[in-house]
């Protein structure tokens, strides 16, 4: 390959890249992480200009940046939160600990209402500061891209509310992050005895109203016996699909309604859960080319025992994507380094899944496909440099944090020493 190098180019050298490149596994044959050896990863501006064998062009005058043979791989991406709300419930985690059950939990004014209740009454600003914090968290662990729902505010103006918060801390940190509506996440109290006008209100109001502003790219909902049924989710897909709205689905977490089979109807990005996944329905999202989100930090917190088909889903070929699910009932855990690890102890994932679930299948779970998610000439140049040999130290050994650096759209956001070379 011939390319000339600008001077703002930056080389990235001596290092080992874990390329999560499917065409590299292709040329070697073998899944290693797409591994190269002795490669150039070359940036200019955001994005990745070339990885070459080292030494295979004129440098000139641009920036070499010698990494001192560590590891890097592409930015870690979280494809499934609930980052911005108020309060908290951990003293609702320690009642159910002490024996509690949920409904008397949820009588007391526990559960999803707590959280809406809190949400609604705090402030955009408050909102903000306890969502950053998170957000640091986990950028402080390599995360790059992150998704965040609404779907705590359940009404016009707190749904509102909550992407607004979610476009300032994408305007604010050096993150790339996919909103994502979820106003059919739950009831709320005003409509507790009738869920269809609630989703009438979604689909004729709240939708189209924050679509037009722009405070969103992707339509969810929670299709579940204790959310909203298959009839009131195609409805509320009807409506996103008017307005060309791409969508997903909290799907057969604790049961089978067939949501993944409906999701795949209307080509989705992503079904999410899927415990209770039956083979017809792998064969429905295998087809329409959803991906499957599997999460399992919400199956450790709630001490389910009923685990995703991970066999199946692998014997159709279904790119499968992990996440952190970050929320405050089920899966308050800000670090995906801890859900890789629990995706291969709880799921039966090999590490490189887990890596692919963090990276390739992450970025096409969330429309990026193309952009995201490996080191790759044309794709964003978002990586980070671990002080690790393999990519299956980073989920073995947890407690400490290797990153060394983590480079935004080919702007270093966190700081190590490393020898710079002119």
């Amino acid at each position: 390959m011939s390319i000339e190098l600008k001077e703002t180019d930056v080389i990235w050298r001596n290092a080992r890249l874990a390329t999560m490149n499917p065409a590299i596994s292709r040329i070697n044959g073998k899944n290693n992480y797409s591994m190269l050896e002795q490669h150039d990863l070359i940036t200019r501006n955001e994005k990745i200009l070339a990885i070459l064998p080292t030494g295979s062009v004129s440098t000139g005058q641009c920036k070499i940046i010698d990494v001192e043979k560590r590891l890097i791989t592409p930015g870690l991406i979280d494809c499934h939160t609930h980052l911005v709300f108020g309060g908290n419930r951990a003293s609702e985690w320690e009642q159910r600990l002490n024996g509690v059950s949920y409904e008397e939990i949820s009588a007391q004014g526990g559960g999803i209402n707590f959280t809406v209740n809190a949400t609604r009454n705090s402030s955009a600003q408050q909102l903000e500061i306890a969502a950053q914090k998170r957000l640091n968290a986990l950028m402080a662990e390599g995360v790059t891209t992150i998704e965040m729902k609404s779907g705590y505010g359940l009404d016009l103006a707190n749904e509102e509310k909550q992407l607004n918060v979610v476009r300032a801390l994408a305007q604010k940190n050096p993150i790339e992050i996919s909103p994502t509506l979820l106003s059919a996440h739950a009831t709320p109290p005003e409509y507790k005895h009738d869920p269809d006008a609630y989703i009438d209100l979604v689909c004729n109001i709240i939708l189209p109203a924050l679509w037009q502003k722009q405070l969103f790219e992707s339509v969810d909902v929670f299709c579940e016996t204790v959310g909203f049924n298959l009839n009131q989710t195609k409805r509320l897909f009807d409506a996103a699909k008017r307005l060309g709205i791409p969508v997903k689905g909290h799907v057969e977490q604790l049961s089978n309604l067939g949501g993944s089979e409906l999701v795949a109807e209307y080509q989705g990005l992503s079904v999410d859960h899927i415990e209770y996944l039956d083979e017809k329905g792998i064969k429905a999202i295998s087809d329409s080319g959803t991906v499957a989100v599997l999460l399992p930090g919400a199956f450790y917190f709630l001490r389910e025992t009923k685990r995703p088909p991970v066999e199946l889903l692998r014997q159709y070929g279904i790119p499968m994507a992990i996440s952190t699910d970050f929320n405050p009932g089920t899966s308050p855990f800000t670090s995906l380094r801890l859900i890789m690890n629990m995706a291969c102890v709880q799921f039966g994932l090999t590490p490189e899944e887990a890596w692919q679930g963090v990276t390739i299948h992450a970025a096409r779970a969330l429309g990026r496909g193309d952009s995201h998610g490996q080191l790759a000439a044309g794709y964003m140049a978002d990586f980070i440099v671990w002080d690790a040999e393999n990519p299956v130290d980073i989920l073995y050994e947890l407690g400490h944090n290797p990153l060394v650096h983590r480079i935004y759209r080919g702007e270093m956001t966190c700081h190590a020493h490393l020898n710079n070379i002119n």
